[in-house]
């Protein structure tokens, strides 16, 4: 054993705590700092466990079959990024104050970077190039405190393969092939790397990727909050492998207020614990910072640091008053609804639009109720359509707004979060503040026009319907935001203000209550491994992938394929660009006859991978249509 920690601590591991008394039990967990407690067990755990692996793999194959990792190379990876950012500033089509409030946030990023490590937030508003300038921040942090990686961590797949693609532009110049694959490596549920399932890989560099993949020995980490987040609560091998890799890490949250808030003191006072005793630095980003300080005195109930993070941007930029680009027109009260025939007749007036609505029967409607108008250049997104149909539809968007042209595009929330679209005005349905926030982030974008115009509905409310939001806690979040338009007036209500959001949150943060009495919170509490892992999810329901018709070549491709070769990573691979998630159909809904199961092997059927098998299901404009599908579609 003394072995063991003696090689841990030349590794730059602090040495654990003695075991008390005659317990046999790690000392830590005799303290009340739960979560801290939790995670040095994970992160020993996942070190003796990779370990394992590999040692495994050794024996079976007769020698290692792993690729050697590269380095991250902090030094030219800067210059590579110093060179990318002055080519883009170059050929930018923004307005001059847009490029000037960008190049300020990418000088605060640099100059924060040479500060002690810690927990910072980064908030700055949409459009300020925060994806690149957080990456400089993490870079220069690196070479400044002899880090080892960076670790990105992004909500939404839509997202992921935007900011992947850009990543490894930046570093083409670095590495070229299969190696800046494995330099910027992309890792979530969807990019053929699942830990659990066998197979052949289609080429060599494929398979070393997902050896990478497997315990992040990577220079650059691209991953979901779900592939993160739930491996940090989690007590099975193969999620905890990867979890030692975060030690002497930037690790970069996008979009951090996507985190669920029923999640939030636990997920705080886990990163905590990551900075303080495993030397990582952690940066929250975001247009809209959520008031996590609010809970403060609960995050050090389970991790005595609690949560006190550093903003990156000085207050004397003035970020939010500089990118007001828009004018936003509330409804004269929170619950003047607005007619569906009149929003449509609105949105027909106008030759390009963008109209952001809550839920996915309600962009369906909106959208058929145009085409029924005759309106051209009509498009449709929502995540009932595969990545692939989404990225064609997008391309179609953006070109049409370049040249000028019409364009109307109804779409529900996944096209607010890092979609980079700029429209002259947008529509946007009764929401939270941060989903109006973002919303507004895609119009006049890139400050060309004077000011857009930002209009914000209520949706008239349909009979036999109960619920107008994908959720109660979206609800709750909507109905705070309308009691302070009441409080404040729609005159004085600025939707970038600082001090507007922080009163938002707080509201919210106080609605939502203590989460002490909740099955999680129990389960830290009584340091249960496996009930954290049951009742951690970022997802609050169990999801499936579907590979639909969208390619209807493709489709019966795969399909055939898959019952020969059966379930495995390429496979996964080919067909993740054609996949969407739905809920997982409960009973006897309508939905689950057109599912059919791929196999793992002769005899095993897979319960998270299906063909959609219903004919004529799949909808050019509107994606995956099944009967009756308002249970098993995600908002």
């Amino acid at each position: 054993m003394d072995r063991l920690l003696d090689r841990a601590v030349r590794d730059g591991w602090p040495r654990p705590e003695p075991v008390s008394g005659d317990s046999g039990h790690y000392a830590a967990l005799s303290r009340t700092d739960y979560a801290s407690a939790m995670l040095d067990v994970r992160m020993f755990f996942s070190t003796l466990v990779d370990a394992d692996f590999i040692e495994t793999e050794v024996h079976f194959e007769g020698g290692s079959i792993r690729p050697t990792p590269l380095h991250l190379a902090p030094a030219r990876a800067v210059g590579a990024l110093t060179e990318y950012l002055r080519d883009l500033a170059e050929a930018s089509a923004s307005a001059v104050h847009v490029n000037s409030m960008r190049a300020d946030l990418l000088a605060a990023c640099i100059s924060a970077a040479d500060c002690d490590q810690g927990v910072y937030t980064l908030t700055a508003p949409t459009g300020t190039g925060k994806t690149l300038a957080m990456l400089a921040f993490a870079l220069r942090h690196v070479i400044k405190h002899g880090l080892r990686r960076v670790v990105v961590v992004i909500p939404y797949l839509s997202i992921i393969d935007q900011t992947v693609n850009v990543y490894r532009q930046v570093f083409s110049q670095l590495h070229t092939g299969d190696d800046l694959g494995r330099y910027v490596l992309e890792h979530h549920s969807l990019a053929g790397t699942r830990e659990k399932l066998g197979g052949t890989d289609g080429s060599e560099g494929q398979r070393q990727t997902r050896l990478l993949a497997e315990n992040w020995d990577a220079p650059i980490i691209v991953t979901t909050s779900v592939q993160m987040l739930e491996s940090l609560f989690a007590n099975r091998p193969a999620p905890c492998r990867k979890l030692h890799r975060l030690a002497r890490s930037v690790i970069l949250f996008d979009e951090v207020q996507t985190i669920p808030r029923r999640l939030a003191v636990p997920t705080l006072a886990t990163l905590a614990r990551l900075t303080e005793r495993y030397g990582s630095t952690v940066v929250f980003a975001t247009a809209t910072q959520p008031a996590f300080t609010e809970m403060d005195r609960d995050v050090r109930k389970l991790c005595m640091p609690g949560w006190r993070p550093t903003e990156i941007v000085p207050a004397g930029l003035a970020l939010a008053r500089r990118a007001r680009r828009v004018d936003v027109v509330w409804p004269d009260a929170p619950d003047d609804e607005t007619p569906w025939s009149r929003l449509v007749d609105d949105l027909a007036a106008e030759n390009q639009i963008l109209c952001v609505v809550n839920l996915k029967r309600h962009a369906v409607r909106v959208f058929q109720s145009l085409a029924e108008k005759g309106v051209r250049e009509l498009f449709h997104l929502s995540t009932s359509m595969c990545p692939k149909h989404r990225e064609t539809v997008l391309a179609n968007v953006r070109a049409h707004l370049l040249a000028g042209q019409p364009c109307r595009l109804v779409s529900t929330q996944c096209v607010e979060a890092g979609v980079d679209l700029d429209f002259p005005v947008v529509f946007r349905a009764w929401g939270p503040l941060e989903a109006i926030v973002q919303a507004a982030g895609r119009c006049n974008r890139n400050g060309r026009a004077k000011a857009g115009t930002v209009r914000v509905f209520v949706p008239e409310t349909e009979e036999g319907r109960r619920s107008q939001y994908p959720d109660g806690a979206y609800q709750q979040a909507a109905d705070v935001l309308a009691q302070m338009l009441r409080q404040h007036g729609a005159e004085r209500f600025d939707l970038h203000d600082p001090e507007i959001i922080h009163e938002y949150y707080r509201a919210v943060f106080r609605l939502m209550g203590s989460s002490d009495e909740s099955e999680l919170m129990n389960s830290i509490l009584e340091r249960n491994f496996v009930e954290v892992d049951r009742n951690y999810r970022i997802i609050d329901g169990d999801t499936i992938n579907v590979l639909v018709p969208y390619d209807r070549d493709v489709w019966q491709t795969l399909k055939d394929e898959v019952q020969t070769t059966f379930l495995s990573r390429p496979w996964m691979t080919r067909a993740r660009p054609y996949t969407v998630s739905l809920f997982r159909p409960r009973g006897d809904a309508p939905v689950a006859h057109y599912l059919d199961p791929v196999p793992v092997n002769w005899k095993q059927k897979s319960d998270e991978w299906f063909v959609y098998v219903g004919e004529g299901h799949y909808d050019r404009d509107l994606g995956l249509v099944p009967p009756e599908a308002d249970g098993c579609w995600m908002a």
